[in-house]
């Protein structure tokens, strides 16, 4: 079985109030990783990587111009990262990922979402621990040696690959994301990646049924809606 991590296509931009919600979290990112790294994408390639995927997910030209333009001034909103972690239905294992520019407001909602579902918020380092944040990068091919070969070349410390589906999915430590990247982008410059981002994977899944099921979604539902949430990871398996 491979390693489960959260393909974000998304389920979320179903309808227009999702969308609105998804172009709202990639003008925040893009703007703080500008504002944080320069807003040439040759010269910051966590930008230029979080530019490729704004594009695939049909994130308006203007939102991204609007994001970097904010960001190239120097002035706007101060936004921190925050992160929260409890336990959701059924003992499932729940991260929730922020960017904030008032705290005690973003911590209130995410209590709120946890409490109508009658889940529970631990400290911080709760279920952290039982996650990999790893860098994960996913595109066609079969033969993963050619991979491998040029991810050593490159001095890459890469944690995994697998291949299933015709596709191949590269693990490495989140400190090796823009390494790991350049590397692939430079033995294959034709490369397309379907999925290239750092996420928290699960070292054990969970398996729930039943009403877990339903109010596990209704949580991760009431999260995404969220203003000031980012990503939401769990470990859960249906």
């Amino acid at each position: 079985m491979g390693r489960a991590y959260q393909n974000r296509k998304e389920s979320m931009a179903k309808t227009s109030d999702m969308k609105a919600k998804v172009y709202s979290r990639y003008s925040r990112e893009i703007y703080m990783c500008a504002k944080s790294g320069g807003t040439e994408p040759t010269g910051n390639l966590a930008l230029a990587s979080l530019l490729e995927r704004a594009k695939k997910e049909q994130v308006p030209a203007h939102v991204i111009e609007k994001a970097l333009t904010k960001a190239a001034g120097g002035g706007g909103e101060d936004f921190a990262v925050a992160r929260y972690e409890g336990f959701g239905p059924g003992n499932t294992m729940i991260i929730v990922d922020c960017l904030t520019d008032n705290p005690n407001r973003t911590y209130g909602d995410v209590r709120t979402c946890f409490n109508k579902v009658k889940a529970k918020l631990g400290a911080s380092g709760a279920v952290s621990h039982l996650f990999d944040h790893d860098a994960i990068f996913v595109f066609a091919g079969e033969d993963e040696e050619p991979v491998l070969e040029a991810l050593m070349e490159a001095d890459v410390d890469v944690s995994d690959i697998e291949v299933a589906d015709g596709k191949i999915t590269v693990f490495a430590p989140n400190t090796e994301f823009g390494n790991t990247r350049n590397a692939l982008k430079s033995a294959f410059p034709n490369i397309d990646f379907e999925v290239e981002e750092i996420q928290f994977i699960p070292q054990m899944m969970n398996p729930i049924s039943g009403e877990d099921v339903e109010q596990l979604e209704k949580l991760v539902d009431l999260l995404n809606f969220c203003d000031d949430v980012q990503h939401v990871y769990h470990n859960a398996e249906y």
